[in-house]
């Protein structure tokens, strides 16, 4: 499969290491909002095109991942350049995802096109085990804790602010909740009761640093209903001590079957030490389902929910049935 990049930061770097990993793929270009001439792809070779130009190259490649941010940036590409080509996002605004699906669904349709949206580990693996745990064990309740983890989204909807000049999101799961869930007590939770958030800020030079937390603190599906503590930090500072992007979760259903005497618990948990390469990693995994999708003549918008685990391997079925089964 031959893949397009649209955005070069951490996701798309990632997306370009996880494709090496992969001898089914291959990186055929990148696209950038950037001036083409200034971007050089890790990988010798690989042409880079400015974002205009994405409809004269549409026949070179099979599927494009597009690596923009959830805040601004993939509400408006995704329905964009899924009415030219077959695309994959990784949106994360989990309240907004009912109203991108449908603005994607229909660019898609139109134009006789695949997309998938929101691929990822959340949403995207943790759904499917939100979805698992939930048939399995219909008596009984869900609970998703993420971090303590870097949000790529949330950082990214901070460096959007007038005044930031860079910002780093920490989400921090509340300890004494993550226990009760995990001693099976079904404690009634409400989201600021299940994690912080901490976020580290360089401000510009003469930024507003009041307004600058004041608009962070009351940003709507970020930060609004959690507890936020804000820091700004000189640049030196967040070389040293924030360049990394871990980040991590947990996934718990706790449940109870027959009359309601025998409890279970259902724990999916993820560690990371690069959000943005395992995030990449998963895109690139839904990008060949994609592939085969569109093969067989799918069109409209998709979820992780309607992909057949299958589809992500590059295996064959009589070797998942050996192997994996």
């Amino acid at each position: 499969m031959r893949i397009a990049i649209l955005g070069y930061g951490n996701l798309g770097r990632g997306v370009e290491l996880a494709v090496r990993q992969n001898p089914d793929a291959e990186l055929a270009m990148v696209f950038t909002r950037r001036d083409p001439d200034s971007l050089k792809p890790a990988t010798e070779g690989i042409p880079v095109y400015h974002v205009s130009s994405v409809k004269d190259h549409v026949k070179e490649f099979d599927v494009m991942i597009i690596c923009g941010g959830s805040a601004t940036d993939l509400p408006g590409q995704t329905p964009v350049y899924a009415r030219l080509t077959h695309v994959i996002d990784s949106f994360d605004t989990h309240a907004r995802i009912p109203e991108h699906f449908a603005n994607v669904d229909k660019a898609a349709r139109e134009t006789g096109h695949v997309a998938l949206i929101s691929c990822g580990w959340d949403p995207g693996l943790f759904s499917l085990n939100r979805v698992y745990a939930s048939s399995v064990l219909p008596e009984g309740k869900d609970y998703t804790f993420w971090g303590k983890g870097v949000s790529q989204g949330h950082s990214d909807a901070i460096r959007r602010i007038p005044g930031v000049k860079d910002a780093k999101q920490y989400t921090i799961p509340v300890p004494d909740a993550l226990d009760a869930v995990r001693a099976g007590k079904n404690p009634e939770l409400t989201v600021r009761q299940k994690h912080t958030r901490e976020c580290f800020v360089v401000a510009e030079e003469g930024a507003d640093k009041a307004e600058i937390e004041r608009t962070i603190r009351t940003m709507p599906n970020y930060f609004s209903d959690y507890d936020t503590t804000v820091h700004f930090i000189s640049e030196e500072e967040m070389k040293a001590s924030h360049s990394g992007m871990p980040h991590g979760g947990f996934v718990i259903r706790t449940g109870s079957t027959a009359d309601g005497t025998h409890n279970h618990v259902i724990e999916y948990s993820l560690k990371l030490d690069s959000n943005p390469e395992f995030t990449a990693s998963v895109l690139v995994a839904y990008a060949r389902a994609l592939v085969r999708m569109a093969g067989e003549g799918t069109t409209g918008c998709k979820t992780v929910l309607d992909v057949p685990p299958a589809y992500l391997s590059p295996l064959s079925a009589e070797e998942l049935r050996a192997h994996y089964l």
